[in-house]
């Protein structure tokens, strides 16, 4: 395989593992460091954002005005982007809200709730939610590392936090119902696979079509999915967990990282 598609194909593949992070974490931890992952989640967040509407809308733009002119590149851009969040958009409307896999967990309801296979569905469901998020999340990773490895790195990892509390989300539900720790773990692994999924469907079906108005309609589509995830799923988390100001300060950190980043890497 070529190199420039192996590399975004290991990154989507690491982002989608970190799920089985947050199970280990929920597994091995005492406590939730409740302002660690507030932090974390906005900084998550705070990349995605500047990420999205600096370098991806900016490249897309870029390529669809080269191909199609001033007006109408400009155009098909912001079409693209609202494309890109009404695909995501509809597949959240897709999973029930009982079983949303985004509901903040802590690491001490293990050990709280009593034994109850009841909840092993949930688990389940819960997993087959996260893999169905995580899908357009692995082409997203996929397609930015192949336009820039530098841009997919950060994105990669910007996943891969966002994916550690979802681990946690499919873990404790699997416990409570089996009081196996392997088979939570697992499963909180499984779901995370969605993403180099994602990736190969990405490769094996958009490649052989690449152009640069293709490029720049996906770049401009994952920018909108991104957007998104940060405001529908990370900034909520992050406050869930009880530290509002500190996701904050993870948010503007996280853009401050990017900014630094991406100024002395161009």
């Amino acid at each position: 395989m070529d190199t420039n598609l192996l590399i975004p194909l290991l990154l989507t593949l690491g982002a989608g593992l970190a799920t089985g992070i947050g199970s280990a974490i929920a597994f091995f931890a005492r406590r939730t460091n409740k302002r660690l992952l507030s932090f974390s989640l906005g900084l998550s967040g705070g990349v995605m954002v500047y990420v999205s509407f600096v370098e991806l809308f900016h490249e897309a733009n870029v390529a669809l005005t080269g191909a199609w002119g001033p007006r109408a590149g400009a155009a098909v851009t912001v079409l693209s982007f609202f494309v890109g969040i009404l695909f995501i958009g509809i597949i959240d409307r897709l999973v029930p809200s009982v079983e949303n896999p985004h509901e903040a967990h802590r690491i001490e309801e293990m050990e709280q709730q009593p034994r109850n296979p009841k909840l092993m569905r949930m688990g389940l469901l819960t997993a087959l939610a996260i893999a169905i998020h995580n899908f357009p999340e692995g082409i997203a990773t996929f397609t930015s590392a192949v336009d820039n490895p530098t841009l997919g790195i950060a994105i990669a990892a910007a996943i891969a936090i966002h994916n550690i509390p979802e681990g946690i989300a499919v873990s404790v539900p699997v416990y409570y119902a089996t009081g196996d720790r392997r088979k939570a773990f697992r499963l909180s692994l499984l779901s995370g696979l969605a993403e180099p999924v994602g990736a190969l469907m990405a490769w094996l079906v958009l490649m052989p079509f690449m152009s640069a108005t293709l490029m720049g309609c996906i770049l401009a589509g994952v920018a909108g999915i991104m957007v998104f995830i940060s405001i529908d799923e990370l900034l909520p988390a992050a406050r869930e967990y009880g530290e509002a100001h500190t996701a904050i300060y993870g948010v503007v950190a996280g853009m401050a990282v990017m900014a630094g980043s991406l100024l002395l890497l161009n």
